[in-house]
């Protein structure tokens, strides 16, 4: 009997191709692998795989205690040309909440750390960037193991993009649902973010099943291409493949233009 192998690639437009700029969330397991051993130099080789333009990582911080950052920062701007978006409150960590988003080639207009509701200590980051194809807005989020609490921080989510400035926007990270439908937590997001069935598994690393990393974008059209990042060392590394989307900024500020080229009342 043939094995059934998880979707590695889902083609949202573009006629199956990947091009623009690559985004990617991962999940880095507090940089502790498959194989019980804490690694921090295997965790920055595989975000050096991906390549991405901007990454957001959770679990980039210790858990409890100082909550200390546990990646060698400076290592990842001389290998991978990545710089950390500065967070306050944390002297020691990296990241808020864990939550840790790194980029390139952008400028930083605005950072807003925000406290999701819910029994755990979660957070989320809401950063604007402008890039050389345009402004673009970043939500790195890593919720809750409660399906309630999920809901209740997706409409948190929801709320503080709403109290900003319009701009393309990317939800990412891990969102802990794998359910789709009505009856996932992420149907809160609906219709602002998507594509919700975009859906590749990516827990757990070895053999994935659960799709527990998503990237979302606002509009609809943002992204193009989404992705499993699966290489032998990502499979061990830590517990979740990191995931990794292609955007198109350009085609985004089309469809967000007013119709016939009249402003907005």
């Amino acid at each position: 009997m043939a094995t059934l192998q998880p979707r590695r690639t889902n083609y949202l437009s573009g006629g199956g191709s990947a091009a623009g700029m690559l985004i990617a969330s991962y999940n880095v397991h507090k940089c502790v692998g498959t194989d019980r051993r804490f690694d921090p130099h295997r965790v920055a080789t595989v975000i050096g795989e991906i390549g991405a333009d901007i990454i957001a990582l959770q679990e980039a911080d210790q858990r409890f205690g100082d909550r200390v950052g546990l990646l060698d920062l400076a290592r990842l701007e001389r290998d991978s040309g990545l710089l950390p978006v500065p967070v306050t409150g944390r002297t020691r960590g990296h990241g808020w909440h864990g939550n840790l988003l790194l980029f390139r080639d952008a400028t930083v207009r605005d950072i807003h750390q925000i406290k999701l509701p819910g029994i755990e200590p979660r957070g989320a980051l809401v950063v604007d960037v402008d890039l050389d194809a345009g402004p673009l807005r970043i939500v790195a989020a890593h919720l809750g193991l409660l399906r309630r609490s999920r809901a209740l921080q997706a409409e948190a989510i929801l709320a503080a993009v709403a109290e900003r400035t319009e701009r393309p926007t990317l939800l990412l990270g891990d969102l802990n649902e794998w359910r789709v439908g009505g009856n996932s937590a992420l149907h809160r997001l609906y219709p602002h973010f998507g594509p919700l069935d975009a859906a590749l598994p990516s827990f757990p690393s070895r053999f994935p099943l659960f799709a527990l990393d998503r990237i979302l974008g606002k509009p609809l059209g943002l992204i193009s291409t989404i992705e499993v990042h699966d290489t032998p060392l990502a499979r061990i590394a830590s517990d979740h493949l990191p995931i990794k989307a292609w955007i198109d900024l350009a085609s985004a500020a089309m469809q967000s233009a007013p119709a016939d080229g009249k402003a907005a009342a």
